[in-house]
């Protein structure tokens, strides 16, 4: 493998997607992904996009591969890392967020990304990111024990202190300061990984990828069928809108691509199909709603298996 081997990055990122897809569409009864194909004019990358709708299990949800490059990098890439400024760089990743139909199936977001930055007669800068998290409406202890085992177990391989770490900044990354609340039960998240070379950063990175659909699948195949009604789907179009805040304020993914010039439904595919908000409305104490307030910070989900 040569020190920055993009060629099978890119090889990984697209069996990902293929098999993320494939895997997704086994618990719907006849929804299926679409696929959109799309490139740049400017020679500048594309993607392979994919988004499946109104079925009976997922209601929305995108599977996206992007590969795309640029002359100057955005001030999204370049915020925490200031020296990079004014360099080219290229972008390759696969990011999803599924959002189910039913309630009581969480939403999920993943991705999984390689960033390479060049200057002329400097060496490149690369670095790999990503990670998973969870984002439920109702939420059942088992379901996030069984999450963050699997995120674990991810991590094993690369050293006891990864999955703490990594979690520790899932649960910084994914929150909403102006809410005082996480985004939902965390997970794994990390950038700027370049510390342990080139093939062990990328043997993390398939890690993180072939690991969630074994977190995410049982979840769903568990809850799906689970009875719900009009108050349910009023509470779940409530606290996407939180999701959409979240997404539209901090998430550096869509920030980076509506500054590199990047391809707008793609970059908004994480977008829930339904969402609300209501003018200073809080959930009853003691409601199955409230119950979710007390899963909206960090805590030590193995500490409760």
């Amino acid at each position: 493998m040569t020190a920055i081997d993009v060629d099978a990055v890119k090889a990984y990122l697209l069996d990902l997607q293929d098999r993320i897809c494939q895997a997704l569409e086994s618990v719907e009864a006849e929804a299926r992904f679409g696929e959109d194909l799309w490139e740049y004019e400017s020679g500048q990358g594309g993607g392979r996009t994919r988004v499946i709708a109104e079925g009976e299990v997922f209601e929305k949800g995108g599977v996206n591969f992007s590969h795309v490059r640029g002359d100057k990098l955005p001030p999204a890439a370049t915020a925490h890392r200031p020296e990079l400024a004014g360099r080219s760089f290229q972008a390759l990743g696969v990011s999803l967020v599924i959002h189910p139909r039913n309630p009581y199936v969480p939403t999920s977001h993943a991705n999984v990304r390689l960033f390479v930055a060049e200057k002329d007669g400097e060496e490149p800068v690369w670095w790999f990111g990503g990670g998973f998290d969870l984002t439920p409406y109702y939420p059942f202890l088992a379901d996030v024990i069984h999450w963050h085992q699997t995120a674990k177990a991810a991590c094993e391989p690369f050293g006891e202190d990864v999955y703490p770490r990594f979690k520790r900044w899932c649960d910084e990354y994914f929150y909403l300061k102006h809410r005082g609340e996480t985004r939902g039960v965390g997970g794994l998240f990390f950038d700027d990984l370049n510390e342990w070379g080139f093939e062990r950063c990328f043997a993390f990175l398939r890690a993180v990828g072939d690991h969630y659909l074994p977190a995410y699948l049982p979840i769903v195949e568990k809850r799906k069928d689970l009875p719900y009604g009009e108050r349910e789907r009023d509470f779940q179009a409530f606290r996407r809108g939180r999701y959409v805040e979240f997404n539209l304020i901090y998430d550096r993914g869509t920030l980076f691509g509506l500054q590199s010039g990047g391809r707008t439904e793609s970059i908004l595919m994480s977008l829930p199909p339904l969402a609300k908000w209501a003018y200073n409305w809080h959930p009853e104490a003691g409601t199955p709603e409230a119950h979710l307030y007390e899963y909206l910070r960090p805590r030590d989900w193995l500490s409760e298996a």
